[in-house]
């Protein structure tokens, strides 16, 4: 029945003097009649355990033996009144009714183990096996919050990280099966994992190693697989369209079937699965996550392609140099007829080591002539390489795209 001002009171006492606050057992002998008098006139109350002047000791599977003086800690708090019980009470209780046998769980809630194991004793229930691991810290070594990032599962998957990647990844937060091996799935996990090898100190959370485990995930994929997997994120971006469709199915027997086709929301064009996946193909090596496969290959999806002309520029190249790469691209690819990824190499790999010969640049510097195609086809400084862009754009956009470039230089 004390009131938060006495308890406050007490505690800036215990504080003035040096010692840890707890408290003093002021009401702990009240009598049955002032109790009940207490109750009649309406005083807030909690109920409290009566905590018995000794020291208790418990083996963490984690950390070894753990010893605490329960006489430097007063009676604590169980419930708020007759039907609210708080966290350690409830604990025990539904731990018991549950048959938990080992309880694992973060390093912060050390303290609240032998209060727990206290409670166990009065109400005769088993003791389970206690596992405190530790913290999960963020790069600056301080305990893991929003301003380091993303903090749920939910929000990692939304960014494009595989479920077997997280769990690869989090495995390894505080624990070490010894040896180089990094790539772990869930039954070699189940069949490995123990916790005498969790460390005792804080994990920190190294979201590059995430990114290297998630790349080595997305390389596994089948690209069919990949591919339905990025596709929601190239709708999310607003590139391509879902349209449903109905047809006959089985053929002849009057059933129906719906199916899904890709619109690119731009130019209203179909685009069918199967290019999709090449399209995601071509970038599986150099995703870290899924959600990157809209900006990497956005421009397959756009109508008119904007960047700096700058950008068109390989080296110190002048406008006249890049102008006669752009014309030389266009009179060699409109000849071309075998419109393949091998064909289009074998033809321009040759030609552009004479490019750069024949504008007195350095002998076999092939960039003076693929650099300014790349660039025309995608608008990028970086991307996948022009032969295999080209063969997905197919020769018309190809050509197009080289024909805009060209009037960029002139304007």
């Amino acid at each position: 029945f004390c009131t938060p001002e006495e308890l406050e009171a007490e505690r800036q006492y215990l504080l003035s003097i040096g010692q840890a606050p707890k408290y003093s057992g002021k009401c702990r002998n009240l009598s049955k009649e002032v109790v009940e008098k207490y109750k009649k006139e309406g005083k807030s109350f909690v109920i409290r355990f009566k905590v018995p002047q000794k020291e208790v000791e418990f083996d963490d599977l984690v950390r070894g033996k753990i010893k605490f003086d329960m006489s430097l800690s007063g009676d604590f708090v169980i419930a708020r009144n007759f039907y609210s019980p708080l966290y350690n009470f409830a604990c025990v209780v539904d731990d018991f009714e549950m048959k938990i046998t080992h309880v694992i769980r973060a390093e912060e809630h050390i303290s609240n183990t032998p209060k727990q194991i206290l409670l166990q004793e009065a109400l005769g229930f088993p003791r389970p096996l206690y596992a405190h691991i530790p913290l999960i810290l963020g790069p600056d070594r301080s305990k893991l919050s929003k301003r380091h990032g993303a903090t749920s599962i939910k929000e990692y998957r939304k960014q494009g990280y595989l479920p077997e990647a997280l769990i690869n990844f989090m495995a390894f937060l505080g624990w070490n099966p010894g040896g180089d091996r990094e790539f772990y799935s869930m039954n070699s996990l189940i069949k490995e994992f123990s916790l005498e090898r969790v460390q005792k100190s804080g994990a920190v959370f190294n979201i590059k190693k995430l990114d290297f485990l998630n790349g080595f995930y997305i390389r596994q994929k089948s690209l069919e697989k990949l591919a339905e997997l990025c596709i929601p994120y190239l709708i999310e971006a607003n590139l391509i369209k879902p349209q449903f469709k109905e047809r006959e199915f089985p053929p002849a027997y009057g059933g129906k079937e719906i199916f899904t086709v890709y619109k690119i929301s731009e130019t209203g064009e179909e685009i069918t699965f199967e290019t999709l996946k090449k399209i995601v193909g071509i970038y599986q090596q150099r995703l870290k996550k899924l959600s990157e496969i809209s900006e990497l290959t956005d421009f397959f999806f756009k109508k008119e392609l904007k960047y700096e002309r700058s950008l068109l520029k390989w080296k110190d190249m002048n406008d006249e140099e890049i102008f006669k790469s752009l014309d030389k691209l266009e009179n060699l690819l409109s000849k071309i007829d075998d419109w393949s990824k091998e064909n289009l190499e074998k033809v321009l790999m040759e030609e552009a080591r004479k490019f750069s010969e024949s504008i007195k640049r350095e002998a076999g510097d092939r960039g003076y002539l693929l650099w300014p195609l790349r660039v025309a086809l995608t608008g990028k400084e970086a991307s996948a390489g022009p032969f295999e862009i080209a063969e997905i754009l197919g020769k018309e956009k190809t050509l197009l795209r080289i024909k805009r470039a060209k009037e960029l230089i002139k304007s």
